[in-house]
């Protein structure tokens, strides 16, 4: 179905007939807002006043850091202060055992307000004898007043915090306050009560617990003793045996005689080292360490510098000389006479290490005998102090529970994990009815209702109906469908142009002759200049619906700036084109529309923001691509473009044109001469003058 047939049925809404009738039915749309109104405030004026009142309790641990009991030191691990405990409390907040004492000791069953059988009316009544109402007096005056109160109060959490609120609503306000206090109290007085008779049971428990417990351990004790006693298991130092205390003693000792044997043997080696020449006497500390040797390496030290100094007088043979070599020689004698006796004054000692290391390994073999064969009763005694240990930590454990227990039950010290810091006041104004807001709403929600109301007649009418922009002014019947074609191939739409008229000669050509060319060529896409404007766009139109008529597919693309194709083709431009496309704001099949007098597609310049759409021009090659697999041609229009900007739009297979209504006219002779100044050789001059169509306008199109 061709375009033009689409737009016939077509229609818009009239936005300026559709709100006009608002104006026209004022007076109704104002005397309907009016009476509502006035029911609304007799509604606000006739209802009873009520109030509300809140109370709020903070969950926290009342325990002192002198009174924490030491078992629960940690306030962290108290059940009642976590998220799940605290949404807990809400719920016996509001428990039937607490509301039932609040409303005993407050005497809420004697009020009508609680008590619906007891302010029972007429109209009541018959509802309940016509079996429309459930009779109240059924239900049992407490559980009507119980239900009564659930209805007027709201226990809620806050949430992300510990702070449980109490809300009453009441018709008085000294009760509205009252409740919500008294079932705090109450509550208070209920985790107190709870607190007190979980701490007498556990002193009741615990008493005949500590009685056993110390028998226990007395046994315990008891038994670790007699067996002490009988395997000989004496207690030394730091409460370990005899056995075991002379055991590490004589490994200690052993330890410290392996060294000094192996101190020892280390110094007589380094001693007989130097004796034997592998190193200097005077570089062995054991040597040095003596006195002897010490004055006889200084008297060493005087001769050597005595000879030193008389080498440089007298020569070796002298007999002065000779005395001190000898006194030196014989001094050399004692030093290594002193140095044998120092080594073997070491090998003594170190034979003597070893003497002593081998008594007490003996003795240590003797005592590890008698510590393996007290091993084993030491397993059995060990398994006895256990036994007794935990009896004796059970009953330490107990015995400190139950003097905090009894010592807080005697002095009535419970606190609750709970306070109440902030207690309900009386309020001074009523929350229901607000009556300004009640009316003011009342009046602004009727209009708004009678305007909508208004609007959906209008519109239902058909008044607010126009045609929509772009449809045919002929009837309906008069717009036919255009008889079905097989698709035609090049040759095939070669010959049916070709069959119009024959090709006009020199280098201007006509529609019909450009639009032969492209074919002959393959061309698959047409780029067109219009150097004169608005008025040369009609070439590439009148091309593009050539080619159409041909068989072919063919897709004509606006990118003038005024959109002289839209115009011209879909005789408006407010349709979607490329620069919705270009924006993201709409896909293929929002832009492409069917040509009002031919089968020719065409995508229009749009609507959207032309700066949004040049900051995307990058994806404009991109989009001619997906369009020249989809078309067998698409033909460009680029208005009074400069040449140079249509390198982007250019690909192998296109050929460009100029549209000229005028062949002497300036612009287009500027422009030939900037296409071929930027290497467009082979572009076509083409005049849509004296152009007539090839065939008659279908039924229901126009030429154009």
């Amino acid at each position: 179905m061709s375009r033009a047939e689409t737009a016939a049925n077509d229609v818009d809404v009239d936005l300026g007939a559709l709100f006009s009738s608002l104006a026209r039915n004022w007076v109704r749309i104002l005397l309907v807002a009016l009476v509502l109104t006035a029911l609304a405030l007799v509604f606000a004026w006739i209802a009873t006043p009520l109030y509300r009142a809140q109370t709020r309790i903070l969950i926290e641990t009342r325990e002192s850091v002198f009174t924490r009991p030491t078992v629960n030191d940690n306030a962290a691990d108290n059940p009642n202060l976590d998220q799940e405990g605290v949404t807990s409390q809400v719920q016996v907040i509001s428990s039937t055992d607490i509301l039932k004492e609040v409303a005993k000791k407050l005497k809420l069953g004697g009020r009508p307000e609680f008590d619906d059988a007891a302010n029972e009316g007429l109209v009541s009544r018959l509802l309940v004898m016509a079996g429309l109402e459930s009779d109240p007096r059924r239900i049992p005056p407490e559980e009507r007043v119980l239900q009564a109160m659930r209805e007027k109060l709201n226990v809620y959490r806050i949430e992300n915090s510990r702070v449980i609120v109490i809300e009453f609503s009441s018709q008085d306000p000294k009760l509205a306050a009252a409740i919500p206090n008294a079932i705090a109290e109450e509550y208070i007085a209920v985790q107190k009560g709870a607190k007190l008779e979980s701490n007498n049971d556990a002193t009741s428990w615990l008493q005949p617990e500590i009685a056993d417990l110390n028998k226990k351990v007395k046994a315990a004790e008891a038994k670790v003793a007699d067996f002490r006693a009988k395997s000989g298991l004496l207690l030394g130092q730091n409460n370990g045996t005899i056995t075991n205390q002379q055991l590490s003693d004589m490994a200690a000792e052993l330890s410290r005689v392996k060294a000094a044997r192996a101190d020892a043997e280390a110094k007589a080696l380094s001693v007989k080292a130097a004796l034997d020449g592998h190193s200097s006497l005077g570089s062995v500390p054991d040597v040095l360490a003596s006195g002897l040797m010490q004055r006889l390496s200084e008297r060493q030290v005087q001769l050597r510098a005595q000879i030193a100094d008389l080498s440089t007088t007298l020569l070796p043979n002298h007999p002065r000389m000779k005395g001190l070599e000898a006194q030196l020689s014989d001094l050399n004698v004692q030093i290594r006479n002193e140095a044998q006796k120092i080594l073997q004054g070491l090998q003594n000692e170190a034979h003597t290490a070893k003497l002593r290391e081998d008594q007490l390994t003996a003795d240590l073999n003797r005592t590890k005998a008698a510590a393996a064969q007290a091993g084993e009763q030491q397993v059995e005694l060990d398994a006895l102090q256990r036994e007794a240990k935990a009896e004796r930590d059970l009953l330490e454990s107990y015995l400190t529970r139950y003097r905090e227990a009894s010592s807080r039950g005697n002095h009535d010290y419970l606190p609750v994990d709970a306070r109440i810091f902030s207690r309900a006041t009386i309020p001074a104004e009523p929350y229901f009815p607000k009556r300004i807001p009640i009316v003011a709403a009342a009046f602004v929600a009727s209009l708004l209702v009678m305007a909508v109301i208004t609007l959906l007649q209008e519109l239902f009418s058909g008044r607010a109906m126009r045609p929509a922009a772009g449809a045919r002014i002929e009837p309906v019947h008069q717009v036919m469908m255009p008889a079905a074609r097989p698709p035609a191939t090049a040759s095939d739409a070669m010959e049916k142009i070709e069959s119009g008229s024959p090709m006009e000669a020199g280098d201007e050509l006509s529609i019909r002759d450009a639009a032969a060319r492209l074919v002959e060529n393959e061309a698959s896409r047409a780029i067109f200049l219009s150097p004169e404007g608005d008025a040369g766009a009609a070439a590439s139109i009148l091309v593009a619906r050539e080619i159409a008529d041909a068989g072919l597919r063919v897709l004509l693309l606006d990118l003038t700036e005024t959109g002289a194709v839209s115009h011209a083709t879909l005789d408006s431009d407010s349709y979607a084109g490329i620069t919705n496309l270009l924006s993201s704001e709409a896909q293929f099949t929002d832009v492409i529309h069917t040509d009002l007098y031919s089968d020719c597609h065409v995508m229009p310049v749009g609507t959207a923001d032309p700066e949004k759409a040049m900051r995307a021009v990058d994806r404009l090659p991109i989009i001619l691509n997906s369009l020249t697999t989809a078309y067998d041609i698409v033909v460009v229009e680029c208005g009074a473009a400069d040449p140079e900007s249509i390198r982007r739009l250019v690909s192998d297979d296109s050929i460009v044109l100029v549209s000229a209504i005028e062949i002497v006219d300036g612009n287009v002779a500027e422009t030939t001469a900037e296409l071929e100044a930027g290497g467009y050789k082979d572009f076509l001059l083409v005049t849509p003058a004296g152009y007539e169509p090839s065939y008659p306008p279908q039924p229901g199109r126009t030429a154009a």
